[in-house]
């Protein structure tokens, strides 16, 4: 699995859907770079059973989002026309209406492969051709990138294993602290905490008061 903290998110043009039904043909996060931060997450399929719930959850969280300046971004190797049947489906009938935050179509499978979150891959048999080994599905990755287009933060959860939303916001909040403050954040760090001056001295002034 790539590291890709600390390197430039992987680059990409490809159809999405957003605002809940509208189909775009070139959507990139090119667009919010130098002006917002960007929560890019990964999900195996649409009309499935723990992918609405982290979808929903998101969304839910959405005022939360832009008061820290973040956009949501959600991906699957589905298609954008699965996307958006899946968007007009009432959240009752295992739909996600009501969603606003685009969900990119990575069905070519490459968006995947550069985030090294897919989890099969391809393969050459003895005579040379090329299969497909594994699931055409991304695993549950997410990744925090910052507004130079820096990824500052990932984690990648196999497909049974749903994420935690208030655990993403507790690290956008956190990058945000370090950019402002200078200074590094503890262990089990949340907005109001004090931070850590990443000196000798800070460590044992910290520990101290603990």
């Amino acid at each position: 699995m790539s590291v890709l903290v600390g390197k430039k998110a992987p680059e990409f043009d490809a159809k999405a859907v957003i605002n809940g039904g509208e189909i775009v043909e070139n959507f990139s996060l090119k667009q919010y770079e130098g002006e917002k931060y960007v929560v890019f997450f990964f999900y195996p399929a649409d009309f499935t059973f723990v992918c609405p719930t982290e979808i929903i959850s998101f969304q839910e969280k959405t005022a939360e989002f832009e008061a820290r300046n973040t956009v949501v971004i959600g991906a699957s190797t589905d298609s954008e026309f699965s996307h958006w049947k899946w968007l007009q489906t009432p959240k009752n009938e295992g739909g996600i209406q009501g969603v606003t935050f685009p969900l990119v179509a990575d069905h070519s499978l490459s968006i995947s492969k550069d985030y090294d979150v897919l989890a099969g891959e391809e393969e050459y048999d003895e005579e040379g051709n090329v299969k497909f080994v594994g699931e055409a599905q991304a695993y549950r990755g997410l990744f925090l990138i910052d507004k130079d287009g820096v990824v500052r933060h990932q984690v990648v959860n196999d497909m049974p294993l749903g994420r935690n939303v208030d655990e993403v916001l507790r690290m956008i909040d956190a990058l945000q602290f370090t950019e402002k403050y200078g200074e590094v954040c503890p262990a089990g760090w949340h907005k109001g905490d004090k931070g850590l001056e990443a000196t000798q001295d800070g460590i044992a002034s910290y520990l101290s008061e603990k």
